[in-house]
């Protein structure tokens, strides 16, 4: 009998391949809001500013493969990198499965349906603005669990 493997998100980060590492992400968008660091502590706070290229109402970026090019400073997750960060949201499917943990059930991976992170209200959709019309970061940190 040939080994059964269940889905690809169950295994460990390290063993995606590129399209199964893409197709993880849950679509949020919250990795993509700018963020304030306190230079005393170092403590990292989200904003609801959404960078530039940021579709905020499908939370995907409008330039994914461009988008370094646009924003320099945007990072390319990899699986060596998803302890590292804190700031990644504490809903974010590469930090969850780099705990060990389960998608949640609005996962699109698990119901199949693209919207259901909208739904749930755990993407960005709805309480965000652009950052060409925020002005200072320091006034739209957020205090809610991201």
């Amino acid at each position: 009998m040939g080994e059964v493997t269940g889905p690809f998100w169950e295994k460990p980060l390290g063993a995606l391949d590129r399209a199964e590492w893409e197709a993880l992400c849950d679509g949020c968008g919250k990795c993509c809001l700018h963020k304030v660091e306190d230079d005393e502590t170092g403590r990292v706070y989200p904003t609801n500013v959404a960078c530039k290229l940021l579709d905020r109402e499908s939370g995907r970026c409008s330039n994914y493969r461009g988008r370094r090019a646009f924003v320099p400073d945007c990072i390319r997750l990899t699986a060596d990198m998803v302890d590292r960060l804190s700031w990644l949201p504490s809903t974010c499917a590469y930090r969850l499965r780099a705990a060990g943990e389960a998608l949640p059930a609005w996962h699109y991976l698990i119901c199949g349906d693209r919207d259901a992170v909208h739904r749930a209200g755990m993407s960005v959709r709805g309480w965000t603005i652009g950052e060409a019309d925020a002005g200072d970061l320091e006034f739209h940190i957020v205090d809610r669990e991201l």
